[in-house]
């Protein structure tokens, strides 16, 4: 396997930890709380933002050898991972229009790492 596929799946990896803490806040925000303190120093807002902060690190060590121009089209695939485990967690629906977005999504990628020699 080659540096850039290895580091590119690490930047994956972590877009896909950051979709996970996301789903830690959405499910943080569906709880009441007794006071505002409360709301925002909580046990799962605190992991969430913890895995956020981890996630940067993890990305600046990836861009080691992840071009900066092919680290938006990884990154895009958040908007996969959050669908997809909203649709786990949450039971939200996903429409005809985010599946095609998707396919969109992972159509870039793929042209992307054409032109980017992955």
């Amino acid at each position: 396997m080659s540096e850039m596929f290895i580091f590119s799946c690490i930047m994956v990896l972590s877009t896909f930890i950051s979709a996970i803490s996301q789903m830690m806040l959405k499910k943080s925000s569906q709880k009441t709380y007794p006071s505002r303190i409360r709301e925002y120093l909580n046990p799962l807002v605190i992991t969430a933002y913890a895995l956020f902060f981890g996630c940067t690190f993890l990305s600046m060590y990836a861009l080691k050898v992840v071009p900066l121009s092919f680290a938006p089209v990884l990154e895009a695939t958040g908007y996969i991972f959050v669908a997809v485990l909203s649709y786990i967690f949450f039971k939200e629906k996903l429409t005809k229009r985010q599946l095609a977005g998707m396919l969109l999504i992972v159509a870039g990628i793929l042209v992307s790492s054409l032109f980017n020699g992955g």
